[in-house]
């Protein structure tokens, strides 16, 4: 399939901007369109991640329905609000109540929750929260662009 096949929407030169990768990340393009992947012909519309491969040519590396990409972005967003006032919590989390919150999406919930299954979670879960505070500045402009986005589609 041709790489700009069924592509609407570009935004090229993502190395530079790819986080803690910013220019030495592989990927170099993010498209929207029509899925590419069989598995996401059901969708209308997915977002994909495109790298360099060894020759140099462009490859489409990874693939997310629009949808998914809400779900993950709403499981983040809740995610970066429960760690505001986990340091309440002597472990960071309840053991008794892992459950974040249970979202409501299409019909069912999307539930955020602490993996208490993870037997290292005592010391996962802090060094998450750590790395969210040394990611805050990264982390930071993106959450004040993205708002500022939303307010405005809000207005639509």
């Amino acid at each position: 399939m041709a790489m700009n096949e069924k592509v609407v929407m570009v935004s090229n030169g993502y190395e530079r901007i790819d986080g803690r990768n910013a220019y030495q990340s592989d990927i170099k393009r993010l498209t929207l369109g029509a899925p590419m992947l069989e598995e996401n012909k059901k969708m209308q519309i997915a977002a994909q991640i495109w790298k360099n491969d060894k020759d140099g040519e462009l490859i489409l590396a990874q693939e997310l329905p629009i949808h998914q990409i809400f779900d993950l972005m709403i499981f983040l967003s809740r995610t970066l609000l429960y760690f505001k006032e986990a340091y309440r919590l002597p472990l960071l989390y309840d053991p008794e109540k892992p459950t974040v919150e249970r979202v409501g999406v299409q019909g069912g919930v999307l539930p955020v929750e602490v993996c208490v299954d993870n037997q290292n979670i005592n010391e996962d879960i802090k060094a998450f929260a750590q790395s969210l505070n040394d990611l805050g500045e990264i982390i930071g402009e993106r959450k004040r662009v993205l708002n500022r986005i939303l307010e405005e589609l809000e207005l639509y």
